[in-house]
């Protein structure tokens, strides 16, 4: 029997988010899932569901690479997809960030997404090309209007996301040759979550679809890009509503 395909997903908030979707649409297509996050409570949570839907699930906390071998150890799994959606919200004035808060987008921006990325290629460099698409894996990780332009609030968060951007521009041209697809996803706009819809009072964002991103629509491109034939593989894409002021 072939190796039935993981994903790992790092960052999934209270689960209502783009992580929980991407976990939700993987699951539908066959693979276990490996969840990490820093919070217990909304990671037991989701694989909980997740394992109630009939899917191969498991929760891991930070640091959880050495957890994910053996949860799910060669040669009856293999890693095939790795999603960075951790996320590190500070935005502040200049000069009301604190040291505190540098330390934490340096470590979830930065650091974290360093770390993820070489865990990741690391097991996908152990893989076999696969035959349809021509990949050994893919690693994507979730941008945002801030990777592109700064803001008059964004300064620590937007220095955070061009980081990452440019990390996954690297990967993509170091890692190519190895048949590793990495894709960078700038989400422009708002995104249907409970933190959006307890932050705003605007009853409009449930039932507008042209003004907001829905988690289950990123999910689904997030999808799309793990099947793309390596004849034509994209680095970077952006999504956002019919409606965003771009």
């Amino acid at each position: 029997m072939s190796a039935k395909p993981v994903v790992i997903i790092a960052g999934i908030g209270v689960g209502g988010g783009t992580g929980g979707a991407t976990a939700r649409a993987f699951s539908k297509e066959g693979y276990s899932i490996a969840l990490i996050a820093r919070g217990s409570d909304s990671l037991k949570a989701l694989e909980d569901e997740l394992r109630a839907s009939g899917a191969d699930a498991a929760s891991f906390l930070i640091p959880p690479f050495e957890a994910v071998r053996t949860r799910f150890p060669s040669p009856e799994y293999i890693v095939r997809a790795a999603l960075y959606n951790a996320v590190d919200r500070v935005w502040k004035p200049f000069f009301e960030v604190t040291d505190e808060d540098m330390a934490g987008a340096l470590q979830t921006q930065i650091e974290g997404a360093w770390y993820f990325s070489r865990e990741a290629i690391s097991e996908f460099k152990k893989n076999d090309i696969e035959p349809i698409s021509g990949k050994r894996g893919i690693l994507m990780f979730t941008g945002a209007t801030a990777s592109l332009r700064g803001n008059t609030s964004t300064s620590i968060f937007s220095a955070g996301k061009h980081a990452q951007r440019g990390l996954s521009q690297s990967l993509a041209k170091e890692f190519g040759k190895d048949n590793i697809h990495v894709a960078h996803v700038i989400i422009d706009g708002a995104i249907l979550t409970p933190f959006l819809l307890s932050s705003r009072n605007d009853p409009t964002l449930q039932t507008n679809e042209d003004i907001r991103l829905s988690p289950q629509g990123i999910a689904s491109t997030l999808l799309f890009l793990t099947k793309q034939h390596r004849s034509t593989w994209t680095w970077e894409l952006d999504l956002r509503p019919a409606h965003e002021k771009w």
